[in-house]
């Protein structure tokens, strides 16, 4: 049995890990590598026949783990994909997207090169279809025969609606040996998921590493964070929070907590806008795996209904009608997309408000370097959004108490309920180099055999 790192080695996005059995070839994940900042030259070939390639199992429908699987249908994969039942709706929407924001960069670039068209996308909608067609889904925790030597089982890791660690028992040369990719780990008591189950012992982990050596805060709920923030902006003073918000996951446990604060009376009702067309469809997609949800959720269904859905939350559907918030004059909360303020409606707000002294704009995730949001951030006082130099006049404030990826302790802690007397090896992936080695150092300190695998790479298991 052969394992070979093929995407995310020694950085966070792209993952693509190759498992090769006699005759036999799985990949696990085929996301897409967006690291260097462009998607053409990292993604449209791959460092294999994906017509070799038997079966694709993937772990969450995040688009850094599913996002190049329509290319690898259209150079040759004729296999099946195996996932869960929601992971297969979201990254359908996720995929469709991306089709979207491919053509909208190849509009973008033909302005500027006049009788040449712009780059070409890496796959249209109809590959989109394609790769739906694919899909087989499984549930949780319940074996998966894949062969009479290969069987799989998923196991909850929190993170997404959907997402799962692959566990795959495989049968060689007589002897049964045990591999698990985690795909994202979670964090516990995380708003709507439930939290990462322990993995069965395995003989190999294959492991992400995002927030080795990181740790999320501490000194306060997000609740709290979300109340002290809302009333400073919008009941103090007549402003507006901006919440710039991806659209699956991130936005769905946002709107959760605020339902929580306002209808527990916490707070004077405030108008609420969520402007992403993303954001609706995969609200529809937890609304219909609602037995996945956690039991906090379950629990607030039951006594108060929809979680998703109460009193002054606007769910805005068309461009007219996100255009018209500018012209709403109460305070409100505005959450839109896209996250990193790299395009989507979210510019249109920052357009109008960024000037505004009484807006405050609140980051709940990650912006890579160099992203608008990563800019703001950074407290750049100009910033350039429609041709135009804007200054910075609304607050930056930022809360790592919605991120989705369990930190350094929440790392370290998946990875000790596994024996270090028989798991044979850890191989880290996902992470940015020196997360990587800090969480290698706890877990060698701790017993465990750990490997940082280079791009491409050929482990022996």
């Amino acid at each position: 049995m052969k394992l070979t790192i093929w995407g995310a080695a020694q950085q966070v996005t792209g993952s693509m890990h190759l498992l090769q059995l006699d005759n036999y070839s799985i990949l696990i994940d085929c996301g897409l590598d967006y690291e260097k900042g462009t998607y053409q030259e990292e993604n449209q070939h791959f460092p294999f026949d994906p017509a070799t390639i038997d079966l694709v199992i993937l772990t969450h429908a995040h688009i850094d783990h599913s996002g190049n699987l329509p290319t690898l249908l259209r150079m040759g994969f004729e296999g099946q994909i195996l996932c869960t039942s929601a992971t297969a709706d979201l990254a359908e929407i996720l995929l469709l997207d991306s089709v979207n924001v491919f053509l909208g960069k190849q509009q973008k670039k033909s302005k500027y090169r006049k009788g040449r068209s712009g780059p070409q996308p890496l796959y249209l909608q109809k590959h989109v279809m394609e790769t739906v067609d694919r899909f087989v889904t499984i549930g949780f925790n319940k074996p998966f025969q894949i062969n009479g030597a290969i069987a799989l089982t998923f196991i909850p890791v929190g993170h997404l609606l959907g997402a799962a660690a692959a566990v795959l028992s495989v049968i060689e040369n007589g002897i049964t040996k045990k591999i698990a990719f985690t795909g994202d780990i979670g964090r516990k008591n995380y708003p709507v998921l439930t939290d990462p189950q322990p993995l069965p012992q395995v003989d190999y982990l294959v492991s992400e590493s995002t927030y080795g050596g990181r740790f999320h805060s501490t000194d306060t709920t997000l609740q709290e964070k979300l109340i002290q923030t809302i009333e400073e902006t919008c009941i103090k003073t007549p402003g507006r929070l901006i919440i710039p918000a991806f659209s699956i996951g991130r936005t769905q446990s946002l709107v959760f907590t605020l339902n929580q604060i306002f209808s527990k009376g916490l707070l004077p009702p405030v108008q609420i806008f969520v402007d992403s067309p993303l954001a609706n469809f995969a609200t529809d997609i937890y609304r219909k795996h609602h037995e996945l949800v956690s039991d906090e959720a379950k629990e607030f269904y039951q006594t108060k209904g929809d979680q998703f859905e109460f009193e002054n939350l606007v769910y805005v559907h068309d461009r007219k009608e996100s255009l018209s918030i500018s012209n709403y004059l109460e305070p409100c909360i505005i959450i839109s997309s896209a996250g990193m303020l790299e395009g989507g409606r979210i510019q249109d707000h920052l357009y109008y408000n960024i000037q505004n002294y009484y807006c405050t704009i609140l980051f709940i995730g990650y912006c890579a370097k160099g992203t608008l949001g990563d800019r703001l951030l950074r407290g750049d006082p100009i910033v350039r959004l429609r041709n135009r130099d804007l200054m910075v006049y609304a607050a930056i404030k930022k809360t790592d108490l919605l991120s989705g990826h369990g930190d350094h302790n929440d790392l370290v802690h998946t990875i000790q309920q596994q024996d270090p007397q028989k798991l044979k090896k850890v191989f880290l992936v996902h992470g940015e180099l020196k997360n990587m080695n800090i969480l290698a150092t706890a877990l060698t300190a701790e017993g465990y055999q750990v490997q940082i695998p280079e791009k491409g790479e050929v482990i022996e298991l």
